[in-house]
């Protein structure tokens, strides 16, 4: 009995168009609401949200139970923390703040199972093997985890090339807020520099055959990302979708 087939890493290779929303309530039941929506993915985010490896697992058994694929985002490219999103079972982590294809080659390596990595061997203390159940888990995991890296800053860019042809990277996902900062346009993600750059790199990592990403609630610049090329397409994040509710809500008893 094999690893369960990463059905997102299938799709994304094939180039399918794929939709999701960002986690960033940091609860289980809110998660499995989402998980109701009919996303392609939904994106547990450990490096802006308050989780922790508890509150990413309880988030990971109710997304995985749904026909969303669950993803983890975690706060850096620490070996220790990859081992652990995967122990719980994550199979396609996003990891942010990629400067280099060095750091690409050892996040990849760090998903990864002896001889294609150094993944320390736990896995039968963890969901991602259904604690033991799956008896041929060790031999059959690598292929398919799926790692989308992060390239947010004008470093990043520089080494696009070299990141998006590192062995292991399934995706590169642009993070077009950090950039804006980066490229002195601080909370402006949508200035025509930044735009450009963004639109240019998703074409990039196209080419090079692997997976592009992008968040943006611009409906604008949705579009205009799927047209370069993105096919990991973040459309919204659930902070903001129920902030922005509410306070509609509240406005029209106000006014009322």
């Amino acid at each position: 009995m094999p690893a369960p087939i990463n059905y997102l890493k299938h799709r994304l290779a094939a180039g399918e168009v794929t939709h999701g929303i960002w986690l960033g309530l940091a609860d289980p039941y809110t998660a499995e609401i989402a998980a109701t929506a009919g996303f392609d993915w939904l994106l547990i985010d450990g490096e802006h949200a308050p989780n922790d490896i508890r509150s990413l697992s309880a988030q990971v058994a109710v997304v995985a139970a749904s026909e969303s694929a669950p993803i983890i985002r975690l706060t850096d490219d620490d070996p220790a923390k990859i081992k652990q999103a995967l122990d719980i079972g994550a199979q396609t982590l996003l990891i942010p703040m990629i400067d280099s294809a060095d750091q690409a080659a050892r996040a990849a390596r760090a998903c990864r199972y002896p001889p294609e990595g150094f993944r320390g061997v736990g896995s039968a203390l963890a969901r991602a093997s259904r604690f033991a159940a799956i008896p041929d888990y060790l031999a059959t995991a690598n292929a398919q985890i799926c790692l989308i890296l992060q390239v947010e800053t004008r470093a990043g860019l520089a080494a696009l090339d070299q990141i998006a042809a590192t062995e292991g990277v399934d995706g590169v996902f642009i993070g077009p807020s950090d950039l804006a900062a980066d490229m002195g346009h601080l909370g402006n993600p949508g200035h025509p520099e930044v735009r450009a750059a963004v639109l240019d790199a998703l074409t990039r990592i196209r080419a090079a055959g692997k997976a592009a990403g992008v968040l943006t609630t611009d409906p604008d610049f949705i579009e205009a990302s799927k047209a370069a090329g993105a096919n990991f397409v973040g459309v919204g994040i659930d902070v903001t979708l129920f902030a922005q509710t509410l306070r509609m809500l509240g406005q029209r008893c106000r006014a009322g």
